[in-house]
């Protein structure tokens, strides 16, 4: 038995629709949501762009990667992003700057006196109504010895409704007739 992407309900013969540019795998009642895509009889013809499901094949991938870093073995594995390697800024950046500044004796005017940032800025970073930028980021971390950043999204602390553990169209969205 299959999963619905869209409400999670368990169908035994699922029906590919297109919803709103997506292509996904849902129930017969979730099927009048979309239009119904026809999947091609065989891959003989290739295209630049591909629109059906892909094996992992060298012509073009749906997610609109450049093909840099796939695998050639028919693997089903993501395409690695920019975002990956990205490290988030703490949500308590603002309490950090500011506890460290203070540790230190430092006032916001000579904190941005050292790091030849304006002193309004220091205020802003404190306040938490601006993110540092990457270079400003950085002269902080270095001057007050903290870090700003922390080790990646935490997916774990969000629960879907699927008993399986795997997430669906239906578990994220509201639909606007009900």
């Amino acid at each position: 038995m299959v999963q619905c992407e869209m409400c999670g309900a368990e169908t035994d013969s699922p029906t590919t629709v297109k919803i709103e540019g997506a292509e996904i795998d849902v129930c017969d009642d979730c099927a009048e949501f979309g239009t119904e895509v026809r999947q091609p009889a065989s891959e003989s013809t290739s295209s630049k762009y591909s629109t059906g499901s892909s094996d992992g094949g060298a012509s073009g991938s749906s997610d609109g990667a450049s093909g840099s870093g796939g695998t050639s073995d028919g693997s089903t594995s993501r395409t690695p992003d920019m975002f990956d390697d990205m490290e988030e800024v703490a949500q308590d950046y603002d309490e950090r700057i500011r506890n460290a500044r203070e540790a230190s004796g430092l006032s916001q005017e000579e904190l941005a006196k050292e790091l030849n940032e304006k002193a309004s800025l220091i205020r802003k970073l404190e306040r938490g109504s601006m993110l540092p930028s990457d270079s400003v980021q950085g002269k902080l971390e270095r001057r007050l010895d903290i870090a700003l950043t922390e080790g990646g999204v935490e997916d774990a602390d969000w629960e879907g409704g699927s008993a399986s553990g795997e997430y669906t169209l239906g578990d994220v969205v509201q639909r606007k007739d009900s």
